[in-house]
């Protein structure tokens, strides 16, 4: 699948990924009050101590875990950046096609971030070893990892067996940029920019 936008689709792919940055700003604001809590009292200069907050005592209730991993794919924002054309076409791609990594690229402060092929990583991965990533993993953005952190091992394993139940597809993904590396792929830029005084 090419990595380029149609000419013609450039108004629409700009606002369809502000759309998106926005959301993924709000989620992980949102999510940050559930990972740390303060400590009661202060310490000394005022300073707070932040600590970790444990994963919730919570977790979305399905027939199977299978069905509960899909509607938390669905619903958690997965598949708007490891799913090609996931967001700018409303979701029109085929279940076959979910989770395969994008070769476009964030761009940033941090270097560039492409989003795994998911289908591949559980397939090589044990679901242990998937469960302590998505609770201690902290990289690069845009992946909210506050908001993965925050959720319940149960949840965590749905997912897995969810990925899992889908199969090997697709291709590795590029690795990774440092900062001050200009991608040679097609990506988006996530530098903020200040318009030209006039």
């Amino acid at each position: 699948m090419s990595s380029t936008v149609p000419s013609g689709h450039h108004q629409k792919y700009r606002k369809g990924f502000w759309t998106l940055a926005i959301a993924a700003a709000g989620v992980g604001a949102a999510f940050a009050g559930l990972r740390f809590s303060a400590r009661a009292a202060a310490e000394p200069g005022g300073v707070v101590e932040k600590v970790p907050a444990a994963p919730p005592d919570a977790h979305v209730a399905a027939k199977t875990p299978v069905e509960a991993g899909r509607y938390i794919v669905m619903t958690a924002g997965c598949n708007d950046c490891h799913t090609p054309g996931y967001s700018f076409s409303n979701g029109q791609v085929a279940e076959l096609d979910w989770l395969a990594g994008n070769p476009v690229g964030w761009y940033g402060p941090w270097g560039t971030t492409y989003a795994s092929n998911l289908r591949l990583m559980v397939a090589d991965m044990t679901e242990d070893a998937w469960v302590k990533m998505l609770h201690e993993r902290h990289e690069r953005p845009p992946m909210p990892w506050t908001a993965v952190n925050a959720m319940s091992e149960q949840d965590t394993r749905a997912i897995y067996q969810y990925i899992k139940s889908l199969g090997r597809h697709g291709q590795k993904m590029p690795e990774p940029l440092p900062a001050g590396t200009e991608p040679k792929t097609a990506y988006l830029s996530l530098i903020p920019q200040k318009p030209a005084a006039k």
